[in-house]
């Protein structure tokens, strides 16, 4: 049974209404042209815009008056995973809330408007669920729900107007984009054979299924054979991370594909030699493609990480940008040999959990450049690429070889489930990082093929700089650190046309620094982690930030960030939003 619950006051936090007794006043249907071109007080989808740049114009916040910042107002959550960024549009805040359920709220103080709960079978526990973000389009909100459900609200009730069964659950760990009338999903399918690993598309105002692109190739299809024996059945590759990006006039739609299953080719393929050391291996894993919004068809793709061997996911954001391509060799490892210099070029840009920065041309997937990211290092598993076809290698040296084998592999979740921002007016990458290797053994008897691994900072390192704040210019490749500490973080960045990076992390502080120069402007705590969602919206004119506090379900609970003497114990289970503002004249 699906129902819709209003909070009439504190007393009655536990009451079940039959109807929302309170809705959203003066509700005007969102267009494909707002999602195209949003307001910049509103926040509409996970990263503001289809070109996931993270990048707000607002400026009301800024270096002269930051240290001003205050809380606005805070809201506490209920118990469960939390790894969900809010949108906002016209005054409302619309979020997951731990537990599996929807909030509207309003976005000045945080007093609720309507709240979606759903009644879900015993077998499924809502607690993990850990949806990326809502969607909105005209007058309907959507969710992921943890049975596998898509589910369309009413945005101004949260009463539900359709629901379409899409999996069997996977579809809880994915985002969500809704562009061309149409709302996308993706989703984890952890070794469970290609059925269940797809990108789906469903009509927008019916909940009708217009297509499935499965994100492992089979015969017939670009790099059909790169999985060598593997029955096409078996093949799996989650394309579980965040949700692509959208490009209106190519009518294309980026997605990144995580590692394929089980993790080593030891497992997979019976020996490390299995699927060739080049791309394609393994295909579509840790790739980019490229799809037709129209047919869901495959216009290109491109793979970062060929015949992975550690899972380390490439399935992070797709940003999009038009910028001028003129990477400089001091600064860049790979450059393409047939690229005219100081031509700009629409690209797509990514940098993986598992580590590099690249860049390739937006129409075709053509390679343009890549750095080793956060840095070059003999532990890289993909050290070397062809650059005169882009053709990616993995580092054979790291492959697993034979049961029991123990490989320190860089880099691990070093950029893992947050965002990153882009700053257009001054070609700036903002990026959080972690300095962090895998350290992993060879596992046949296991499901996934390896038992134990951890999480370890890079040998060498200084323990005070294992989390990074970077600014990487892309017109040349130049990386900056412009903040270092011990403490981790799941924070997302955000950059503000206030000329302001907003950030926060798993000790609880939240930060604004000079975009420029990385000066710590203006620094708070909060009651627990800060995770993903950080979000700037305004409403009559004020200017707020919002974060939310949680905890993941793996990454706030890693090795590094519960048993590292240079990091404080992380605040674990204390969920809350909380929203910041200049003071009120």
């Amino acid at each position: 049974m699906v129902r819709v619950l209003t909070y009439l006051a504190a007393a009655l936090l536990s009451t079940v209404a039959s109807q929302a007794s309170a809705q959203v006043a003066d509700y005007k249907p969102v267009t494909e042209q707002m999602l195209e071109n949003p307001d910049p007080a509103d926040w509409l989808m996970l990263s503001r815009t289809f070109n996931q740049n993270r990048h707000s114009p607002l400026n009301q916040i800024n270096k002269g008056n930051v240290g001003q910042l205050r809380m606005a107002w805070t809201r506490g959550l209920p118990a469960g995973t939390q790894q969900s960024t809010p949108i906002v549009y016209r005054g409302v805040m619309y979020f997951n809330v731990p537990g599996g359920s929807v909030q509207a709220i309003n976005a000045t103080n945080g007093d609720l408007i309507w709240e979606y709960v759903r009644d879900y079978p015993k077998e499924v526990n809502p607690l993990t669920a850990r949806s990326k973000n809502l969607g909105i389009f005209e007058d309907m909100i959507y969710f992921g729900a943890p049975d596998g459900f898509l589910v369309a609200l009413d945005a101004t009730t949260g009463k539900v107007r359709w629901q379409t069964k899409v999996d069997d659950g996977g579809i809880t760990a994915g985002g969500i984009l809704v562009a061309d009338g149409k709302v996308m999903t993706n989703r984890t399918c952890m070794n469970r054979g290609r059925e269940h690993c797809f990108i789906a598309a469903h009509d927008a105002r019916t909940g009708k299924e217009v297509w499935k692109f499965y994100t492992t190739a089979a015969p017939g299809e670009p790099a059909g054979d790169s999985w060598g024996k593997v029955p096409v059945e078996k093949r799996s590759a989650s394309p579980w991370g965040l949700p692509g990006s959208y490009d209106p006039k190519r009518r294309t739609t980026y997605w990144g594909v995580a590692n394929p299953d089980p993790y080593t080719r030891l497992r997979r393929h019976g020996s490390h030699d299995g699927v060739s050391f080049a791309a394609p291996a393994d295909a579509y894993s840790n790739s980019t493609v490229a799809i037709d919004i129209a047919t869901g068809k495959l216009r290109w793709y491109y793979q970062q990480l060929p015949g992975d061997d550690w899972d380390a996911d490439h399935n992070q954001e797709r940003l999009l940008m038009r910028l001028r391509v003129n990477p400089d060799p001091k600064h860049v490892k790979w450059i393409a040999t047939d690229v005219p210099r100081n031509q700009e070029r629409e690209v797509v840009v990514t940098v993986g959990e598992g580590g590099g920065l690249f860049v390739v041309d937006r129409d075709t997937g053509k390679f343009l450049w890549a750095h080793p990211f956060p840095y070059d290092n003999p532990d890289l598993n993909m050290n070397e690429i062809n650059l005169e076809t882009g053709q990616t290698h993995v580092n054979v040296e790291k492959l697993f070889k034979k049961d029991g084998d123990k490989i320190l592999g860089c880099f691990h979740n070093t950029r893992s489930l947050w965002a990153i921002a882009y700053h257009p007016d001054k070609n700036a990458l903002y990026v959080p990082f972690q300095d962090q290797c895998l350290s992993m053994v060879a596992n046949e008897k296991s499901k996934l093929g390896w038992g134990p691994r951890t999480s370890v900072m890079r040998p060498g390192i200084d323990p005070n700089k294992f989390m990074n704040l970077a600014r990487i210019d892309l017109s040349t490749g130049e990386m900056k650190v412009l903040h270092s500490q011990p403490q981790a973080s799941q924070g997302s960045a955000l950059v503000t046309n206030g000329d302001l990076i907003f950030w926060g992390d798993q000790n609880r502080r939240f930060r604004a620094f000079d975009a420029d120069s990385g000066q710590l402007l203006w620094e708070t705590i909060v009651g627990g982690m800060v995770m993903t969602s950080t979000i700037t919206y305004s409403v009559n004119g004020r200017q707020y930030v919002a974060i939310t506090t949680g905890e993941g379900i793996s990454v706030s609970g890693g090795p590094l960030a519960l048993t590292q003497k240079s990091m404080p114990r992380a605040v674990r289970g204390h969920n809350s939003l909380v929203v910041f503002a200049l003071p009120e004249k």
